[in-house]
């Protein structure tokens, strides 16, 4: 199992990796200001979704 500093030392490499340094900031940024809620963001992200179009949706992205 990883330690916290592992984690989060890996989030930000990918969040960095991905969005590039000003815009990896701001994400964090973002996430403290709107004192971001995790459970209801993945509620409210796939509520129009069903497993299927997701899995299609995955295996689409996978073949690229």
């Amino acid at each position: 199992m990883k330690t916290d500093s592992e984690v989060m030392n890996t989030g930000f490499e990918s969040i960095l990796s991905t969005l590039g340094m000003v815009d990896a900031e701001r994400f964090i940024m973002l996430l403290k200001r709107d004192k971001f809620d995790y459970t209801e963001w993945q509620k409210k992200l796939w509520q129009d979704e069903t497993i299927e179009s997701l899995s299609k949706k995955a295996q689409k992205a996978w073949e690229q």
